[in-house]
C-alpha cells in the first residue's frame, strides 16, 4: 500500500513525494493524502465541460434572472392569473437552447404538457406545432377522466396537421398518405379550414381547454424562431393573442437571434406587448467563475487567480467559448491547480477547434459573393456596421449587395441588427475572418 502510494505521489510532483517519505509523521494520514493526490490529478476521463450545440454545461451560471422569470410564468398559469408567452434572443453561443431546454425541465416538473420545434427557414409550422401538441397532449393523457375528450382533440389535430395549402395543392390523396400517428379518425370542421391563422388559433383554445381539464399547462418551445416563414409568424402571434385574452393555460417560448423581436413587431404590432422578451449575452466574470470552478471542485480540482484572469480574456464570457476552452485546458494540465501556463498551452488548441468547428462550419455554408461581404463586414470592426460602409469597403452600389447580404440573413450567419445595418451572429466572427488567409 505505502509503495503503491509513493508510486502514485511520485508522478504528482516532489511536494508529495516527500510527503510520502515521511511515513512514521503521515502513517496516520495516508487515507487522506491520498485522497488528496487522487484530487490533484486532472484525469481527462472526468473532465466536466462540455461544449456542444445546445448541450447543457454542467454548470448554468448566470441564468438566475431568466430562470425565476419563467417560474413566475408557470406560477401564473398555473393560478389562472394572466401572462404572457416568452422569447429569449441573443447571439450564437450565448445558451439559448440550453435556457430553452431549462425551461422545459422545469415545466415538466409541473407535470405540464410539453413539445419542442425547431424552425427552418421557408418551412410551415403546421406540422411541427402538431407533432409537438401530440407529444404535449400525450404527456397529459393518462391523467385526464375523460378519455373521449382527449379522442375527440386528437381528431382535431390530426385534421389540423393535413390541412396546408401545400396539401390541397398536391391534393387530398396525398394529404391523406401522411399521417400524423395519431391513430384516430380527422375530425372535419375544427381547425382545418387551411389558413393556419385560423387553424391555430382554434387548436390552440381547443389544446388549453385540454390542459385545463387536467389542471395543468401545456408549454411548446420553439428554437430558431427567427426562421419561421413571415406568414406563419403572424399566425403564431394572433393564435398567442387569442390565448392570452382567453387566460387558456398555453404558452409559446420562443428562443432566437437579437432581430427576433423585430421579425415578430413586423408580423403583428401588438406582438411587442404580447410577449415577455429576455435577451441574454455574455457571461459577468463572476458567472464565469462558477462556470468553470463549480465542476472542477466537484472532481477535486481547482484552478489559480491568474488562470481564470487568462480564461476569461480568452473565451470573452461566452458560454460556449467558456467550455471550449475549459474542456482543452482540462486534458492539457497536468495536475491541480490550473494555471495561466496551462492555458497559454491550451489555447492555440481550443481556437485551432473552435476554428473548425463554431467559425469555419459556418463560413464554409456561404458562398463565395457572401464570404466577400462577410470580409468585407469584418474589416470594418467587430460592431454592428451600416450596409453602405460594406458596399464601400467592396467598392460597389448597396443594391448590387443585397443577394449575398439577404442570402447571409437567411443562412443565420448575419442579422439587421437595425435598418441599414448588419452584424455577425456568431461572437468574434469578424475576428476570425480577419486572421483567414485572402
Amino acid at each position: 500500500m505505502v509503495a503503491t502510494l509513493e508510486g502514485t505521489a511520485s508522478r504528482c510532483g516532489d511536494r508529495r513525494v516527500a510527503a510520502t517519505r515521511h511515513s512514521a509523521f503521515y502513517g496516520n494520514l495516508r487515507p487522506q493524502l491520498y485522497r488528496l493526490i487522487e484530487s490533484e490529478t486532472v484525469d481527462p476521463v472526468r473532465n466536466p465541460y462540455a461544449p456542444g450545440a445546445g448541450q447543457r454545461p454542467p454548470e448554468l451560471a448566470g441564468r438566475d434572472r431568466e430562470l425565476r422569470q419563467f417560474e413566475v410564468v408557470l406560477e401564473r398559469v398555473a393560478r389562472g392569473r394572466p401572462e404572457r408567452s416568452m422569447i429569449i434572443t441573443g447571439l450564437r453561443g450565448v445558451g439559448k437552447t440550453v435556457l430553452l431546454n431549462s425551461f422545459r425541465s422545469m415545466a415538466i416538473q409541473r407535470l405540464w404538457g410539453t413539445g419542442k420545434i425547431e424552425a427552418r427557414p421557408e418551412q410551415s409550422i403546421r406540422r411541427p406545432i402538431a407533432s409537438a401538441l401530440h407529444m404535449a397532449v400525450r404527456e397529459l393523457a393518462p391523467r385526464h377522466r375523460a378519455p373521449d375528450r382527449i379522442e375527440r382533440f386528437l381528431g382535431v389535430l390530426k385534421s389540423f396537421a393535413q390541412s396546408g395549402p401545400e396539401d390541397e395543392a398536391k391534393g387530398r390523396a396525398r394529404a391523406h398518405r401522411w399521417q400524423p400517428g395519431i391513430d384516430v379518425p380527422a375530425t372535419r370542421g375544427r381547425a382545418d379550414s387551411g389558413d393556419l391563422e385560423i387553424d391555430l388559433t382554434e387548436l390552440f383554445v381547443d389544446a388549453a381547454e385540454v390542459a385545463t381539464d387536467v389542471g395543468a399547462g401545456i408549454a411548446l418551445f420553439v428554437d430558431e424562431m427567427q426562421d419561421i416563414p413571415a406568414d406563419d409568424v403572424s399566425a403564431l402571434c394572433a393564435a398567442c393573442h387569442e390565448l392570452s385574452q382567453s387566460g387558456g393555460p398555453l404558452i409559446v417560448v420562443g428562443a432566437g437571434l437579437p432581430h427576433l423581436p423585430a421579425v415578430l413587431s413586423a408580423s403583428k404590432s401588438y406582438s411587442e406587448r404580447l410577449f415577455r422578451y429576455a435577451r441574454i449575452d455574455r457571461l459577468d466574470r463572476e458567472s464565469a467563475d462558477i462556470a468553470l470552478l463549480a465542476p472542477a471542485e466537484r472532481e477535486g480540482v481547482t484552478f489559480t487567480p491568474e488562470a481564470l484572469d487568462a480564461l476569461y480574456g480568452a473565451a470573452d464570457g461566452y458560454p460556449y467559448f467558456v467550455q471550449a476552452y475549459a474542456k482543452v485546458v482540462w486534458d492539457v494540465a497536468p495536475d491541480s491547480p490550473i494555471t495561466a501556463d496551462d492555458i497559454r498551452v491550451a489555447a492555440p488548441e481550443a481556437e485551432n477547434e473552435l476554428a473548425v468547428g463554431f467559425f469555419g462550419s459556418r463560413y464554409e455554408r456561404a458562398t463565395p459573393a457572401e464570404r466577400d461581404y462577410m470580409r468585407a463586414m469584418a474589416a470594418l470592426g467587430d460592431d454592428p456596421v451600416p450596409t453602405s460602409a460594406v458596399a464601400e469597403e467592396l467598392g460597389r452600389k448597396p443594391s448590387s449587395l443585397s443577394p449575398a447580404r439577404d442570402g447571409l440573413i437567411k443562412k443565420g450567419l448575419i442579422y439587421s441588427a437595425e435598418r441599414g445595418v448588419v452584424a455577425f451572429t456568431v461572437p468574434h466572427f469578424g475576428r476570425f475572418l480577419r486572421a483567414q488567409p485572402v
